[in-house]
């Protein structure tokens, strides 16, 4: 943790955030404390300060310092470095920012909202977590969190192609359809970033990656520094635009997908020129064009939604669209859809180390709807949620089993691939 904490600078980005809506939130909030129990870390830790509504006093004692009449006649003490120091921990390690609270609460305030803003706070100080931060200068530097340049997404691009004996097209001149992955598929689930290809080429799409912007993931976002953020969307513009795509399609991957579908455009202050698509609305897309024949999936199985591709992204039925006659013995948990509980990994917390003991007890969570299920394998649409859930299931010795919807439904295609035009 920094020594040297800018308390102005802090205190400038607080109150910018509340100069919009944040400012209704922060007064909408009636203490009711109905979002403790919609929240996995509450539930997990038990612990009150993992309670959401918790999470608003930072930016709200910012936003009341300087309102009539407390700031104005000195009623509210300003926000203090042991405010940050003792805040730090909760924003970053106890917030996925999946939304559910949000469901739940009367006034329907929007706390994931209020973390994204708070965050860039604490960075603006000198705060946050070092490894998240360390992953958010690693994309703007290298090209992606986990230093997938240009130059090894080449290698592990024809090494990919040539283990799984699929043709994967990268930097051609044209496509329709530009792909992005995540370095989470491209280093630890290779076989992910096969299944796509397969599953494109399987359809006819014309499609292509493209080494001018190829990482979804949005690690400038998740740490609360703008202007990574902003620098990652900007080069998936660009390569969209090099090859003339009209519809950029997102991996497994959950916040990638919420950040360029719903944040980007205001980001660049312009509507994107192309269509955003998470992979699970894409396969759904072609499913019912009748562009994806599939042999029956008879194992008892269940889905996990990503939170920022259901709950928060609105694309909760089209993995069940593509599940469909396919999983023949599909189950869902209870609770499910946009009601389900987060994996405990996202909002970058899968990248903080010291928050994997917390990790690991929510992931009790999804054991337990997964177990009463009956189901033998847990399939999901994020490589993130797969990520934080593989390594609790090692935690734990679990023995359920957790796969890939795209790595699923490429095992099951009616007939070889054909390849892209």
């Amino acid at each position: 943790m920094s020594t040297s904490i800018d308390l102005k600078a802090a205190t400038r980005t607080f109150l910018a955030q509340t100069e919009g809506h944040l400012a209704t939130y922060l007064e909408g909030c009636v203490h009711c404390g109905a979002c403790a129990d919609a929240c996995h870390f509450y539930v997990a830790s038990g612990d009150p300060r993992h309670t959401p509504a918790y999470k608003l006093f930072p930016i709200a004692k910012a936003h009341r310092s300087h309102k009539f009449p407390f700031g104005w006649f000195g009623f509210a003490r300003p926000i203090g470095e042991r405010d940050l120091r003792e805040w730090e921990e909760l924003l970053f390690d106890t917030c996925t920012m999946c939304g559910r609270c949000t469901m739940i609460c009367p006034m329907a305030i929007d706390i994931a909202a209020i973390v994204a803003g708070a965050r860039r706070a604490f960075v603006a100080a000198g705060l946050g977590p070092p490894d998240l931060l360390a992953a958010a200068d690693s994309s703007r530097d290298h090209g992606s969190p986990l230093g997938v340049t240009a130059d090894k997404l080449r290698e592990r691009i024809e090494w990919i192609a040539d283990d799984n004996g699929v043709t994967i097209p990268l930097d051609a001149p044209k496509a329709d359809v530009l792909l992005t992955l995540s370095s989470v598929e491209t280093m630890k689930y290779p076989k992910s970033v096969a299944a796509m290809a397969k599953l494109l080429n399987h359809a006819g799409v014309s499609w292509t990656l493209s080494t001018k912007g190829y990482e979804a993931t949005n690690f400038g976002y998740l740490a609360g520094k703008g202007d990574i953020a902003k620098t990652m969307v900007e080069r998936i513009v660009t390569a969209a635009g090099s090859v003339g795509a009209k519809t950029v399609v997102i991996p497994e991957c959950g916040h990638a997908y919420g950040v360029l579908r719903w944040s980007a455009a205001a980001m660049l202050g312009r509507p994107l020129p192309f269509q955003v698509l998470h992979i699970s609305e894409f396969l759904a897309r072609l499913k019912r064009d009748g562009k994806l024949r599939l042999t029956p999936f008879d194992e008892p199985m269940t889905y996990h939604d990503p939170c920022q591709v259901s709950r928060r992204g609105g694309a909760t039925a089209d993995a069940r669209d593509v599940l469909s006659g396919f999983a023949r013995n599909f189950r869902e948990m209870t609770p499910t859809g946009d009601e389900n509980w987060c994996c405990g990994g996202g909002g970058g917390v899968q990248a903080i180390e010291r928050a994997a003991p917390l990790r690991h007890q929510v992931f009790k969570l999804k054991m337990d709807q997964v177990e009463r299920t009956g189901a033998k394998t847990m399939v999901s649409a994020c490589s993130n949620c797969r990520l934080t859930m593989d390594e609790s299931k090692a935690h734990w010795q679990w023995q359920g089993g957790i796969d890939s919807l795209v790595e699923i439904v490429a095992d099951h295609l009616v007939e070889a691939p054909r390849q892209s035009r």
